[in-house]
Order: C-alpha cells, then sequence, then structure tokens
C-alpha cells in the first residue's frame, strides 16, 4: 500500500526492505518496522541482543528505538541528532544508527521483516502538562489570598546560598514568608529544605514566616514542622489545561 505520504508492505524482500527504509530515511519519514532481528551496541559500554521478535522506530529528530513484547522503556535506543543509514551484507538487512559525541553505534541485523511503514507526520503539538508546582506558583501568585489574607508575593525562584526559594512574599504585618511548594505529598525531606532556606534570613527584625505548601504531608514532616516552629497550608495544584484550540480533524488534513 502506498501513496504520497504513505508506505507499508508486509513480508517485504530484502531489495524492497533497503528500498522503503532507504526512501524513509532520505524523506525524514516516521519508519516502523516489525522484524525479526539481533540487536548490536557499541559505546560507552557494549551490549548484544540475541535473535528475537521486535519492533523498531526511527524517528525524522534521529531517535531510535527497539521495543521487545515487555516494559515501557527501549530495550535498546539512540537519542535525537543521531544518524541512521541501511545496508544490504550477506544477504541481510543492516540498519544502523551513530552518532558522534559520544561516539555510539547501534546496529540491527534483520534476518525477517513482517510489516514495514513510513509516513510523513505532521504533528505540531507539544505535550500540555497540568498539576505541577509551576502551576501551583502561578495559582498563588495570581490569587496570594490562597495562602492566607494579606500575603503579598515580592519574588519567585530567590536565590539563596542553600538554594531557590519558590516564592517569597510578606504578610499583612510585614514579616518575610518563605514558601515551599509541593505538587503531591510532601516529607521530612521538603521540610529541612525549607528550614535550610530560612537561615539566610534569621537576622531578619521584622521575623520571618516558613511555609510548606502541599497537598498533603507526612505524619513524621508534620510533626517536624511543629518541632522547628514553620508551618504548613494545604493546597492541591491546578488540574485545568489551556483552552482546547479546537482544531477538528478536516482543518488538520486541509493544513497538510
Amino acid at each position: 500500500m502506498t501513496n504520497r505520504r504513505f508506505t507499508s508492505l508486509e513480508n517485504p524482500t530484502n531489495k524492497e526492505t533497503y528500498k522503503i527504509i532507504k526512501e524513509g530515511l532520505r524523506k525524514r519519514a516516521m519508519i516502523i518496522i516489525f522484524s525479526c532481528c539481533r540487536v548490536h551496541y557499541y559505546g560507552r559500554a557494549k551490549s548484544r541482543l540475541g535473535l528475537g521478535e521486535r519492533l523498531i522506530i526511527i524517528k525524522p529528530d534521529g531517535s531510535f528505538l527497539i521495543h521487545q513484547d515487555r516494559k515501557v522503556e527501549p530495550v535498546n535506543w539512540q537519542p535525537p541528532g543521531s544518524k541512521a543509514k541501511v545496508k544490504i551484507e550477506d544477504r541481510k538487512i543492516l540498519v544502523e544508527s551513530r552518532r558522534r559525541k559520544p561516539a555510539e553505534k547501534l546496529t540491527v541485523e534483520i534476518e525477517r521483516v513482517h510489516t514495514l511503514s513510513y509516513y510523513l507526520v505532521r504533528d505540531i503539538h507539544e505535550l500540555e502538562v497540568a498539576g505541577h508546582e509551576e502551576d501551583m506558583c502561578q495559582l498563588i501568585l495570581e490569587s496570594p489570598n490562597i495562602i492566607e489574607k494579606g500575603f503579598r508575593p515580592i519574588a519567585r525562584e530567590y536565590q539563596t546560598s542553600n538554594g531557590f526559594i519558590d516564592i517569597l512574599g510578606k504578610d499583612e504585618n510585614g514579616s518575610l514568608m518563605v514558601l515551599e511548594l509541593k505538587s503531591r505529598r510532601a516529607g521530612v525531606s521538603a521540610v529541612r529544605q525549607l528550614k535550610r532556606y530560612l537561615e539566610d534570613f534569621k537576622n531578619d527584625k521584622h521575623g520571618v514566616r516558613g511555609v510548606l505548601v502541599a497537598p498533603s504531608i507526612t505524619h513524621d514532616a508534620k510533626e517536624l514542622l511543629e518541632a522547628e516552629g514553620l508551618e504548613f497550608k494545604s493546597l492541591e495544584p491546578p488540574q485545568e489545561l489551556k483552552k482546547d484550540n479546537k482544531i477538528t480533524l478536516d482543518d488538520f488534513i486541509s493544513s497538510r
């Protein structure tokens, strides 16, 4: 099956396999190969994978992935920026992926191809994620009273000798407030991190308050907070994504 953007073959010959892979690489297409193959890697280490049926994906950015029928991660891979090529040697198809720094080579020795296809992919969107500490930070900056009445943020990512404070602000009485944000349940390490930040402000004449902001905290963290005279504010990270631009399938197809 073939058209201007898509080519697919079942049980292709070596000659057909070579032609299609070479054509896909030249066109910077997404190449998908399901085959029986061996894999060799040389670089910062060495590895060898015996004969087996695997899924091979070569992306336009140079990413080269080999998947087995288990686990999420590829068993072998090369990162974006790698260079792939294909050749026929001793009646076998060899697909190689190389990069210079560090010097690495991943070689797939294909015994038999079950299915082979490439597609000229069009995908303009980046993954949107909500529910992180950055989203919590933005929520607090936009609605400071969510921390407490009269709270005023004055800086974000404020640098200290012990790292960067997520949000530095003042309460309604003018005392400094150091906010440490965690998007998940916070533990003892978060409390200790907050305490280290306060060391830079121990001589402030108006006093300084340390507030750990998270959806929840562990029992040990709560005990340590109380022992150190620190505070806790329960806050769930916002889960809303940006408004969908509502591109339809027809719009997408007509833009290609």
